[in-house]
Parts: C-alpha cells; structure tokens; sequence
C-alpha cells in the first residue's frame, strides 16, 4: 500500500474516530442520566417509607388515647394507599434500574467500537512509518550507491 492511500486512510479513521468518540460521550451522558434517574426514584422511595413509618408512630399514639374507629379506619386506608404508592415506586425503581443497565451496556458497547477504531488508527500509524523508513532506507540506498560510483568515476 502507498503511503498516500495509507495517509488518506488515516485521515478518514480520524473522522470516524470523532464520531465514535461523540457517540461514546453520548452514551456516557444517557448513561448518567439514567442512573441519576434511578437513584432520584430510591430516595423517593426512602421518603414515602419513611413518611410511612411516622405515620404510623403517629397512628399508635393516637390509638392508645382512644380514637374513634370511623377515624381509624380512615387512617389505615391512608396507610393502605402509603403501601401501594410504596409498590408502585418499587416498580418505578425497577424499571429504572433495567434501563439504567441497558444503557450502561450501550456505553461500554460504544466504548469497545471507540477502542476498535483507535487501534486500527494506531496499526495505520505504524504502518506509515514503515513505510516512511522504508523509503528513506530507499534514498539512503541511492545516495550512498551514486557516492560509491562517482568515487570509482573519479578514481578511474
């Protein structure tokens, strides 16, 4: 291969190198996205249990002065909807950690590609310079041929 073909390769491995690179950063950033998403979701999960258990220390002391039952039956159907808003944030976080790795997985996948491309710039690389010490081996070679001939020309 030509050193100019190599060369013109390489310069089109460094486009494709910049957009490797930009989807990376992408991936990376959806990545982030993801995963700041799902802990945002934990620690909404945190507060409603929380909330919930303070409720409910609530509920026993007011259960011990004798409260009305119609009113502590109306205090249990707020625990019993605590409880499924509790559920249904399990299922968000869930989800959230299932698209979380997917994404992860994209970015370690565009990671590799990025990766690939680098060392196929890298091997490029190599290859032209064994080229260019080849061809000035070559001129090395020439000169000190026509340096040996115009001595003998001027010996003789």
């Amino acid at each position: 291969m030509s050193r100019t073909k190599v060369a013109q390769s390489l310069q089109q491995m460094s486009v494709v190198l910049r957009f490797e690179i930009d989807k990376e950063k992408n991936t990376l950033n959806a990545f982030n996205i993801a995963q700041q998403y799902h802990q945002q979701q934990k620690a909404k999960l945190a507060s409603l249990q929380q909330y919930r258990l303070e409720y409910m220390r609530q509920l026993q002391q007011e259960g011990g002065k004798g409260v009305g039952a119609r009113h502590y039956q109306q205090k249990l159907s707020f625990v019993a909807k605590l409880d499924k808003a509790c559920e249904q944030q399990n299922q968000i976080i869930a989800q959230a950690s299932v698209v979380a790795s997917q994404r992860k997985r994209q970015w370690l996948t565009q990671q590799r590609k990025r990766q690939a491309v680098e060392k196929l710039i890298d091997k490029k690389q190599g290859t032209l310079v064994q080229l260019e010490n080849r061809q000035e081996q070559q001129l090395n070679d020439e000169f000190a041929l026509q340096r040996i001939l115009r001595n003998q020309y001027l010996a003789g």
